[in-house]
């Protein structure tokens, strides 16, 4: 995507993304979507919870 690039490392292995402020106006929906891969990505070695575990804390924490 124009607008969009990726800074690599010496074995050309991604390391950064470089967005420019136009192509988010121009492409606010694919950007998005570039951002919660990027954020799935991070995410994917954390801990996971189970959607029950998940609502007895928040009923627990008067927030259901």
């Amino acid at each position: 995507m124009k607008g969009v690039s990726y800074l690599t490392d010496e074995k050309n292995r991604k390391k950064a993304v470089v967005i420019e402020l136009k192509a988010i106006e121009q492409h606010p929906e694919e950007i998005e979507d570039l951002l919660d891969t990027i954020v799935a990505e991070a995410r994917k070695d954390e801990s996971k919870r189970s959607w029950d575990d998940v609502k007895k804390g928040l009923k627990k924490k008067g927030k259901l």
